[in-house]
């Protein structure tokens, strides 16, 4: 039976792991430019298919687009339940995708969170029902893929760098990453309650199993 000290010495443990950062553990993305107004670098020119390459399609059916945020006091699930895409492949390689998700179509793992996420706080669903990711290049192969495009959310245009591990088969393309960004990028800068900051890193996880077109 735990007693009374144990159990007082125990609480400042259980503190620190339920307000562990969940960004901590994964790579940042690389942030590298933007094309929003007064901004002296453009988006970098979208990829294109390369000749021959299979066209593959992206639904909600087998893929998912999550994320987790985090503040002093716990960390939140949430993703998107509509989105639509390409991913274009030809042998082993991904030559060019695109993926445009229904911000309106947002959830969250508790239900007031899932209004507030939508309102101008932070993505503003009304004024910016979309966002899009569109490659402009794909370094690297299999598990130590680099997937580098335009991201646009919430109104702002930004040039992403992640990890990817990316596998072509003939009837199917499979990405899976977990990456984090920085909401501030993306001029989503709530702060929270004084005493319980929501911090500026979010975790996305992408797991995209692409089906052959037709």
């Amino acid at each position: 039976m735990m007693t009374a000290k144990n159990l007082l010495l125990s609480l400042p443990v259980a503190f620190l792991v339920a307000c562990a950062d969940p960004s901590e553990n994964v790579p940042k993305a690389n942030v590298s430019a933007t094309n929003q107004s007064g901004s002296s670098t453009a988006a970098a020119t979208p990829s294109t298919p390369a000749a021959g390459a299979k066209a593959y399609v992206i639904t909600p059916d087998s893929s998912k687009i999550e994320f987790t945020g985090s503040k002093v006091t716990g960390k939140h699930d949430g993703g998107f339940k509509l989105f639509q895409g390409e991913v274009h492949a030809s042998g082993n390689s991904v030559s060019h995708a695109k993926v445009t998700i229904d911000t309106t179509s947002l959830w969250a793992d508790n239900d007031r969170l899932t209004g507030h996420l939508k309102s101008p706080d932070f993505f503003d669903v009304a004024k910016h029902p979309t966002a899009v990711f569109e490659t402009t290049s794909i370094s690297g192969s299999g598990d130590n893929s680099t997937v580098t495009g335009n991201l646009t959310l919430h109104g702002i245009t930004k040039r992403i760098s992640f990890p990817a591990k990316i596998a072509v088969k003939d009837d199917g393309v499979t990405v899976a990453a977990e990456f984090a960004i920085n909401r501030f990028d993306f001029e989503m800068k709530f702060a929270g309650k004084a005493d319980d900051l929501i911090r500026e890193n979010v975790v996305l996880r992408l797991d995209v199993k692409a089906a052959k077109a037709g």
